[in-house]
C-alpha cells in the first residue's frame, strides 16, 4: 500500500492520513486498514473506486496526536489471509517543550556558603528543538543558559529555582525546586546593644527554617563555653542583665551535618555602680596624697573629684588645676595626686561617676597631718651610715615652733631644730621615729616612719646545760642580734652537728634540732661520752660573720 499524510502533525490539530491500493478486489478476503492508532480520537472511514476515472482502495484515518505520539510509527497494512504487506509511517508531532524538569547538583547532602551548586534544565520533548531557556529565583529572571552555575554560594542563593524551556511554538516551564543553603547566622532583637533590663532575644537562623523538612538542633554557646542544647532556635533574655554581655555562637544540627554561625557580641549597658574610692598618704615625709577613683560602668563613665563639693579634677572637660595636683585618667579611672599636702587639704572627698543611664557618688574624708617625716637618705641603711630625720611640713615658718622626738613612742629629745641626726648610726637605734610640731596654732605629730639599720651579727651568746633528771639530756643553744637575720651553724670538730639553713636533717636519732629567728637549740638524749668537747657557733649574714664556743662536758 501507498500512504499520503503531511510531513508533519501539529499538537492538538486533527491531522488526514491516507493508506491505498491501486486494485480492489471485490470478492476477495483482502483486507487494508491502519495499526497503530488511539481509536479514542481518531476515525477511520474506506472509499473504493471502480470506474472509467480509476481503480483503488483507500482508507482514510482522522486522529488528533500529541507530544506523546512524536516518533511514533502507524502501520497501513493490507492482509490477505495469512500474506500481509504494509507501509511505516513515522509521526512528526510538533509540540511546545514538555516534561521540563529542574536538575539539581549535589542531590545529597547539606549545601553550604562557598559550595558549587548547578542546576539543569531538562526538557523530556520538543520539537522542534528547544532554542532558548530563562532561569527565574523566586520569580526574579536569574539566567539563560541551560545550565545555571553557582559557584560560591551565598546565603541569599536559597530559594525555589525554576526554568523554561522555549521553542517556535511555545514554552515549557517546570515545576519549582528549593535550594537550601544550611548557613547558620545569629541575630538579635531589639539590637546586639540593649541596656541592662532589656527584654532580649537571639536567634538562630537558617534560610528556610520553617519550611525544613526535618527537625533541625541548635547548641548554644557563650564566650565558646556550652550553654544550652534543643529544638528551640532562640535564647531568651526577660530582663538582661550586665553578666549576659559576651559572644555567643550556635551550632545547627541536621541528619546531613552541622553548621557553625560566626559569633556576635551582646553588649548591655548600664549605669555607673556605686565608685570606689581611695585615699592615699604617703608615710614617708607624708607630703603626697593620692585620691583614685574607679567605677563599673558601660558605656564608660565620665569621673569627677570634688573636696567639699568644690570639682577638683575630672575625666571629662579638665577643670583649671593647681601647681600642686596632678591628674591621670583613663578608662572608668581617676587619680588625682596633691603634693606638698597639708592640714589645707583636709576635708570630704567626693567622686561622681555618669553617663548617659544614670550617675552614683561616694565620699570620704580624709585628715592630712601637718607634720611628716622624712628620712635620708634612706628608711634602710647599713650600720655605720651618716642618717637625718627631718621633721617637714610646719606651717608658717616666721614662728620658731618646738619638735619634740620620739622612737617607739618613747620621748627621745626636744629642740628648735627640725632635724634628729646620727653621723654614725647603730643597729640599737633602729625603730619606728615620729615627730611633733608645737607652735602657737597648736600642735601636730607625724606618722610613725620606721627606720630599720641593718648590722653584723654580734658575739653570739653560746650556753650548755646537762640535765639528769628523768635521763640525761644534754641542751646547747646558740643565740645572736643581727640584721637581716643570721644563719648559725654548730660545729663540733670538723663535723657540723646542726645549722638553721642549708644543711641536711640530723643524722644520730638521740639528736634533735629547734630553729628560730637569730636562735639555734639542740638537744642531746642520752647523752654518752662521745658527745663531749668543744662547740663552736658562727653566725653569718650580709653584713658580716661572728663566732663563740663552749666546752660541754658530759
Amino acid at each position: 500500500p501507498s500512504v499520503t499524510s503531511s510531513e508533519e502533525q501539529t499538537e492538538g490539530q486533527r491531522s488526514t492520513l491516507e493508506c491505498s491500493t491501486p486494485y480492489v478486489c471485490p470478492r476477495g478476503d483482502i483486507v487494508l486498514r491502519w495499526e497503530g492508532y488511539d481509536p479514542q480520537v481518531s476515525q477511520v472511514s474506506s472509499r473504493v473506486q471502480l470506474d472509467t476515472g480509476g481503480v483503488s482502495h483507500q482508507v482514510t484515518l482522522t486522529s488528533s496526536f500529541t507530544w506523546k505520539d512524536h516518533s511514533k510509527k502507524l502501520l497501513c497494512e493490507v492482509s490477505d489471509g495469512s500474506k500481509r504487506a504494509s507501509t511505516e509511517v513515522l509521526l512528526q508531532v510538533r509540540h511546545t517543550p514538555k516534561d521540563t524538569q529542574v536538575s539539581l547538583s549535589p542531590s545529597s547532602g547539606n549545601i553550604g556558603v562557598g559550595d558549587t551548586v548547578t542546576l539543569s534544565c531538562q526538557v523530556g520533548s520538543s520539537h522542534p528543538p528547544v532554542s532558548g531557556y530563562h532561569w527565574y529565583k523566586d520569580g526574579v529572571a536569574v539566567g539563560t543558559e541551560r545550565v545555571l552555575a553557582l559557584r560560591g554560594v551565598r546565603r541569599e542563593d536559597h530559594g525555589r529555582y525554576h526554568c523554561e524551556a522555549q521553542n517556535a511554538l511555545g514554552t515549557g516551564v517546570s515545576p519549582p525546586v528549593t535550594l537550601r543553603v544550611f548557613s547558620a547566622e545569629i541575630s538579635a532583637s531589639p539590637a546586639a546593644k540593649v541596656l541592662e533590663g532589656t527584654a532580649t532575644t537571639l536567634s538562630c537562623d537558617v534560610p528556610g527554617r520553617e519550611g525544613h523538612p526535618e527537625e533541625l538542633t541548635y547548641t548554644w554557646y557563650k564566650n565558646s563555653a556550652w550553654l544550652k542544647e534543643g529544638p528551640a532556635h532562640t535564647l531568651l533574655f526577660p530582663a538582661v542583665a550586665a553578666g549576659d554581655a559576651g559572644y555567643y555562637s550556635c551550632q545547627v544540627t541536621n541528619s546531613q551535618g552541622s553548621d557553625t554561625a560566626q559569633a556576635v557580641s551582646l553588649s548591655v549597658t548600664y549605669p555607673p555602680r556605686i565608685p570606689t574610692l581611695t585615699l592615699f598618704q604617703e608615710t614617708q615625709g607624708g607630703r603626697l596624697v593620692i585620691i583614685r577613683c574607679t567605677v563599673d560602668s558601660h558605656p564608660p563613665a565620665t569621673l569627677a573629684i570634688d573636696r567639699d563639693g568644690t570639682v577638683l579634677a575630672t575625666s571629662g572637660a579638665q577643670v583649671a588645676l593647681g601647681q600642686r595636683l596632678g591628674v591621670t585618667a583613663s578608662r572608668n579611672s581617676l587619680r588625682l595626686e596633691i603634693r606638698d599636702a597639708g592640714p589645707r587639704d583636709s576635708g570630704k572627698y567626693g567622686c561622681t561617676a555618669s553617663n548617659i543611664h544614670g550617675n552614683a557618688s561616694a565620699t570620704k574624708v580624709l585628715v592630712t597631718r601637718g607634720a611628716g617625716l622624712l628620712i635620708q637618705p634612706s628608711a634602710e641603711v647599713t650600720e655605720g651610715t651618716a642618717v637625718t630625720l627631718t621633721c617637714v611640713g610646719t606651717g608658717n615658718t616666721a614662728e620658731e615652733p618646738l619638735y619634740t622626738w620620739y622612737r617607739n613612742g618613747r620621748r627621745l629629745q626636744e629642740s628648735s631644730f627640725p632635724t634628729l641626726e646620727f653621723p654614725s648610726i647603730r643597729g640599737d637605734d633602729a625603730g619606728a621615729f615620729q615627730c611633733q610640731v608645737q607652735s602657737r596654732n597648736g600642735s601636730d605629730t607625724s606618722e610613725a616612719v620606721p627606720l630599720r639599720v641593718f648590722y653584723p651579727p654580734r658575739q653570739p651568746v653560746l650556753s650548755s646545760f646537762l640535765q639528769s633528771q628523768g635521763g640525761r639530756l644534754g641542751v646547747i643553744q646558740c643565740s645572736v642580734e643581727s640584721d637581716p637575720e643570721s644563719g648559725l651553724t654548730l660545729r663540733r670538730g670538723d663535723d657540723v652537728i646542726a645549722c638553721t639553713q642549708g644543711c641536711p636533717q640530723a643524722t644520730s636519732p638521740r639528736v634533735h634540732v629547734t630553729r628560730s629567728y637569730n636562735s639555734l637549740k639542740v638537744e642531746i638524749r642520752d647523752v654518752v661520752v662521745e658527745d663531749e668537747g668543744v662547740y663552736l657557733c658562727q653566725a653569718g649574714n650580709s653584713q658580716g660573720s661572728a663566732s663563740a664556743t663552749v666546752d660541754f662536758k658530759a
